[in-house]
């Protein structure tokens, strides 16, 4: 017999151990604070920055719900819970907003401990529940993405889904109407804060449906609890749910011997409303982006084959077991016993089987990418909880039996406690970077737009507020190209009529797009799939390659210029600069396939005398002037030495060696070697950034520190 002694937990007890588990928590995630809070570069108005960059997407919507405005079409997300949640707080808390969200993921995210307790009481284990809750709010994957500076909305993605789980198992063990209104709630809730819940909430669905039909196909009431996770899942506003569920559940009071004849009439009723408002789709949605995306498959859907940005998010890709068991449990032995004790728990206890489809998705990690073992730690959290329960339930002297779960408890937190140590995550933006976006912000207009790559999107919309072509969250490899196309342009005139062209293109766009949710009976329906073939169409090409080839001209026709347009030039996209360079460096036709250009970049450089040695098996030979790299030896081009003097001021020295090869930069001032190819050698981002080289026809430096360089568009 698997199931454990019960045990009985007044109410006095339960607070206690929910606040000491609470604490634990809180505690754990200060560590960074501490660790961090010497480092000047990491702090801004006085506070240290967040590590997220989707938090400065929900900062931005924040900011502007508190100003009470926003510019049109800049993508603020005021509609957004968590913005709108976090802007009600600010009113509440009297401390800074920086403050405000650094501190949010700590306090809100550890509220997971209170669903995790509640589920062993409701088991009448409260002990295994406050185990289970020590373990997962500090198990790799939850701390991650909880931690004080984690501004985001996983802060509560993991804690709503747990607390569903514990309303079904509270309904489940008691069988009683009053606890079915909580499961409408905490479902409509987990939707509101996170639509992409939906095809969790319908797994939820069809597992007790699949439990009613295995278990106790003639228990009404189990259909009862389908029924209300249906209601909480419809996509309805979010009181029309609840008032739905109090009508039924006034329905079901009064009717307590309630026939088949009136229920199933009812629940078909909801099934087809559910049908009509969506059903399935938003799951086949999801499922193909994450689960079903082929792993060689570098183009998106269109007439012109743009590269998939699905191919470089590390989050969406295949992890090595030892990874996957690690972000779940700590290390691989304490998640094979997880596992175990997480299968001996729902043997012992039936109603844990509803906890199936979160460690589910947590499994389906192993092919579709490290984000998803998150859902996954809060199961085996309880599974090594019963399993630490179990072992020492043979131990008959109670003080012994105590000491015996303590030690084990503590074993099993200890590498994640590890790992806590060794986990310190940089913020975002360094101080100087932000300062050069404050410097920006001076200067633009809310209308204006700054053209960089994605992953500076919403750090540059909240620090500048500015607009973006491309974030965080609109990065598509049709709206990636153009970005692409400007920072690795070899011609200055290509680059600046880029950036007129898809800057007005992207607000015509977005005035279509009103013009078609306002007058939709007198909209005409596009032939072009995406803004990039729609300017393209409209400037009056059909062939990708005569537009790209017609933009190096000097005399291009551009467009009425309706607003300012900023070039946003980091140091830090050094790293990822081969990335970037992927989603242009493409046949739009998609007929011809491109040669890959040459870029490897370090600072990890040692000087032999004879030689330097750049790490990988990169090595300069100084008397030849020759780059080895492993057994063959290639000739240097061009040798470049930049830095900058005291005040500031680039200054280049250049050797010419041979008349084709790889060239080669020093950076002096940053310690950083780069290695390269012409392709990249003659790219703007290269030019502009290291070399300090621009046409000043088309372009004025505003911001020219060591760190970002922003230049602004003359035409």
């Amino acid at each position: 017999m698997l199931k454990l002694q019960e045990e009985y937990t007044s109410l006095r007890t339960l607070f206690i151990l929910i606040a000491v588990a609470y604490l634990f928590s809180v505690t754990m995630r200060f560590i960074w604070v501490n660790e961090v809070s010497s480092v000047p570069q990491f702090h801004w108005n006085n506070e240290l920055m967040i590590s997220t960059n989707d938090g400065y997407f929900f900062a931005e919507g924040a900011r502007d719900i508190l100003q009470g405005n926003h510019e049109k079409h800049d993508l603020s997300p005021i509609d957004n819970p968590m913005s709108i949640i976090t802007a009600l707080l600010s009113k509440i808390i009297p401390i800074s907003f920086e403050t405000l969200m650094l501190y949010m993921p700590s306090f809100i995210g550890s509220l997971i401990v209170i669903p995790l307790i509640l589920i062993g009481r409701a088991l009448n284990q409260t002990t295994m529940g406050f185990i289970a809750a020590l373990i997962g709010s500090i198990a790799h994957s939850y701390y991650n993405r909880t931690m004080t500076g984690y501004y985001d909305s996983d802060m509560l993605n993991i804690v709503l889904p747990v607390m569903e789980t514990y309303s079904l198992i509270l309904a489940l063990t008691h069988q009683r109407n009053r606890y079915l209104i909580p499961i409408t709630i905490s479902i409509a809730v987990y939707q509101w804060w996170y639509p992409q819940a939906y095809a969790l909430d319908t797994a939820l669905f069809i597992m007790i449906i699949g439990y009613t039909l295995i278990f106790d196909r003639k228990n009404t009431y189990l259909y009862k609890i389908s029924l209300f996770i249906l209601i909480g899942i419809l996509a309805l506003p979010f009181m029309a749910k609840i008032a739905l569920a109090i009508a039924l559940f006034t329905f079901f009071h009064f009717k307590r011997e309630l026939s088949q004849k009136l229920f199933w009439p009812i629940f078909i009723v909801i099934i087809g409303i559910y049908a009509a408002t969506g059903g399935i789709d938003p799951i086949l949605s999801l499922l193909s982006m994450y689960v079903f995306h082929g792993a060689t498959e570098n183009t998106t859907s269109s007439s012109l084959s743009f590269y998939n940005v699905m191919s470089t998010v590390r989050e969406a890709g295949h992890i090595p077991f030892t990874l996957f068991a690690e972000r779940i449990s700590g290390d691989v032995i304490t998640f094979v016993l997880a596992c175990v004790g997480y299968i001996m728990a729902i043997i012992a206890y039936r109603p844990l089987l509803i906890t199936l489809p979160l460690a589910g998705l947590g499994f389906i990690a192993m092919s579709s990418g490290l984000r998803f073992t998150i859902y996954a730690v809060p199961a085996m959290a309880l599974g090594l909880a019963y399993l630490i329960i179990y072992l020492s339930r043979f131990i008959q002297i109670t003080t012994l039996r105590y000491a015996t779960i303590t030690l084990l408890t503590i074993g099993v937190l200890y590498p994640n406690y590890t790992h806590i140590k060794e986990y310190i995550m940089p913020t975002v933006m360094a101080t100087n970077e932000v300062k050069a976006l404050d410097q920006l912000n001076k200067i633009t207009s809310g209308e204006d737009y700054v053209v960089a790559w994605w992953d500076y999107g919403f750090p540059i919309r909240y620090y500048g507020d500015v607009k973006t072509w491309i974030d965080g969250g609109k990065h598509s490899g049709d709206v990636n190209y153009p970005a692409s196309f400007v920072l690795t342009a070899k011609n200055s005139a290509s680059a600046a009529h880029m950036m007129r062209l898809y800057t007005e293109y992207t607000e015509i766009q977005f005035n279509n797009a009103d013009q078609s949710t306002k007058y939709p009976s007198k909209t005409k329906t596009t032939k072009y799939n995406t803004d990039f073939e729609y300017m393209m169409g409209k400037e009056g090409f059909k062939d990708s390659s005569d537009f790209v080839t017609a933009l190096a001209l000097p005399d291009y026709k551009m467009p009425k210029k309706t607003r300012d347009v900023y070039l946003y030039l980091p140091l830090r996209m050094m790293e990822i600069f081969p990335t970037v360079a992927l989603f242009s460096n493409l046949d739009l036709t998609g007929k011809n396939q491109t040669q890959q250009p040459f870029f490897y970049t370090t600072r990890s450089v040692q000087d032999t005398g004879k030689t330097l040695e750049l790490g990988q098996g990169f090595s300069i030979i100084k008397a030849t002037s020759t780059l080895k790299v492993g057994a063959q030896s290639l000739p240097i081009k061009s040798f470049y030495q930049v830095g900058y003097d005291k005040n500031q001021k680039v200054h280049v020295n250049q050797q010419n060696f041979a008349s084709e090869g790889l060239s080669v930069i020093y950076m002096a001032s940053y310690g950083q070697f780069l290695v390269l190819d012409d392709y990249y050698l003659t790219s703007q981002y290269i030019q502009m950034f290291v070399f300090e080289n621009y046409d000043k026809n088309l372009f004025e430096p505003v911001v020219m520190s060591p760190m970002t360089k922003i230049f602004k568009l003359k035409i």
